[in-house]
């Protein structure tokens, strides 16, 4: 497949604070600060579909791979929120080091398959929910996922983890692959969180019965807004796979109707949009 491939520089529209956000499918988010880059949980290959040829859940894609990782420069970190391949995928993780020397931030119950999928040793940074972790621009704080389960390991280090950045006194949260879960709203509201990066595929017992948990529905999406005072909802989680996806147009009319009182948008993948200081999203052009 074709890529697009956004340059990841910042557009003209950008101010010197503004921070630069890029959606690239599925769960997958460039983001730039300055001098600063980041991924969050790219699938930038096509290995699912490899490893699952001719099951019940092909993973095809449904959208060209949207930007060679193998092209991307300055890139400082990749942030993996679990170890499902669509958010830590082998074919990503490797690629990316040809013309970047990133680090790797995945949870810390998680170090053995960041290890395997080729995340060198020296360039893995190990965390779990209620750390801190600082790249470059950006600081980075980890909190729990449920998918669709809050789980621990025998140590208690958290499987799925979310992630809420700071990136120029704009807070960001991106759940990774998530379910509502007590006490998340307050957390949530705790830590400052302006703008919400959050999957809406859905869940159902066909696909949890098959091995693919599943993530908030977008009322789920839009109820969590409210109940933290986030006044932005960026959708993402859906167009990659025919089997766990949502109508993007259905979406956007059902947001529009029942959510008025929420900023959300449904991005087209490569997308930009501008995080001023003041919490502001806007479509860069």
């Amino acid at each position: 497949m074709n890529s697009v491939s956004p340059d990841f520089t910042p557009p003209e529209a950008a101010g010197h604070d503004d921070g630069i956000l890029w959606w690239l499918g599925q769960a997958t988010f460039a983001l730039r600060r300055g001098d600063t880059l980041l991924l969050v949980d790219p699938y930038l290959s096509d290995s699912l579909a490899e490893k699952y040829r001719g099951t019940l859940f092909p993973h095809r894609r449904m959208v060209p791979i949207p930007v060679d990782p193998a092209g991307i420069r300055g890139l400082d970190a990749v942030l993996c929120s679990h170890g499902h391949t669509d958010h830590m995928d082998p074919g990503t993780i490797r690629a990316v080091q040809t013309a970047s020397d990133p680090a790797f931030v995945v949870p810390r119950a998680e170090r053995a398959k960041a290890l395997d999928r080729g995340v060198p040793a020296d360039r893995l940074v190990e965390i779990n929910a209620g750390e801190d972790h600082v790249v470059g621009e950006v600081a980075v704080r980890a909190i729990p996922a449920a998918h669709e389960e809050l789980t621990q390991d025998e140590m208690g280090n958290y499987l799925h983890l979310g992630f809420v950045l700071d990136v120029g006194g704009v807070r960001l949260y991106h759940s990774g692959d998530c379910v509502p879960y007590e006490g998340q709203a307050d957390l949530l509201r705790d830590l400052g969180v302006q703008v919400a990066l959050l999957p809406v595929n859905g869940r159902d017992a066909h696909r949890s019965g098959n091995g693919v948990p599943g993530n908030f529905h977008w009322y789920e999406a839009v109820q969590l807004c409210r109940e933290a005072g986030i006044g932005t909802l960026i959708c993402h989680h859906w167009g990659m796979f025919d089997f766990n996806t949502v109508d993007p147009v259905q979406l956007a009319s059902d947001l529009s109707e029942s959510a008025p009182d929420v900023h959300a948008i449904v991005p087209s993948v490569g997308a930009a949009y501008l995080l001023s200081p003041d919490g502001e999203v806007r479509n860069a052009g």
